[in-house]
């Protein structure tokens, strides 16, 4: 057994696809007749689902600068009152500093998202947020 199909098809199918293949098509049917009467209709659904795809695609940039945006200004603002916190208790000096500047770093990533650079917004937001992780193991 050398595990190849037979390429030969059954005797009974062979005599329908030799009738199927004989027979004259109508006029006004067939492949063309439906390219003719349904191209049109197909081409406006494809243009007009191309539009939204487009409309879908420009809002892409417009939302990842928001987000990028909003996630560094609530994680500076997150940072900075964490500080503000940790200054009047009695933590180590270290763990306020870490916290302020795990709020800069995110602050910049504000301002790098605005501008639509996300992904160093992105990185930058990650890197905050662990030098505020840091900081706070050292408490």
């Amino acid at each position: 057994m050398s595990g190849r199909a037979d390429s030969d098809s059954p005797p009974d199918t062979r005599a329908e696809e030799a009738g199927k293949a004989e027979e004259p098509e109508e006029p006004g049917r067939g492949d063309d007749a439906e390219a003719a009467g349904h191209g049109e209709r197909d081409r406006q659904g494809e243009q007009d689902e191309q539009d939204e795809q487009g409309e879908q695609d420009g809002d892409a940039p417009r939302r990842a600068r928001w987000a990028a945006t909003g996630t560094g200004a609530v994680l500076a603002l997150a940072g900075t009152a964490a500080s503000l916190l940790r200054l009047t208790g009695s933590a180590p000096a270290l763990v306020p500093v870490a916290y302020a500047c795990g709020a800069g770093t995110c602050a910049l990533a504000a301002v790098l998202g605005s501008r639509g650079r996300t992904r160093r917004a992105l990185w930058l937001s990650v890197a905050g947020l662990m030098v505020m992780a840091l900081g706070d193991q050292f408490d």
